[in-house]
């Protein structure tokens, strides 16, 4: 998910380089909400794998 964050991110470095505003808008939007979502769950299953790791043992 962060991988596909990046390619949007340079879509819209690219896209804004050559004026075009509206399609780096949309491509920077969705390249930050990838980002986040991609460390929420990693956070999210990180605190997961502590809690299981916890009731194994």
């Amino acid at each position: 998910m962060i991988k596909w964050a990046i390619i949007f991110a340079v879509i819209g470095l690219l896209a804004g380089l050559l004026g075009w505003s509206g399609v780096a808008g949309a491509a920077m939007g969705i390249a930050q909400f990838l980002f986040w979502a991609g460390i929420i769950i990693a956070v999210v299953l990180f605190i997961l794998g502590f809690t299981i790791f916890k009731k194994v043992t």
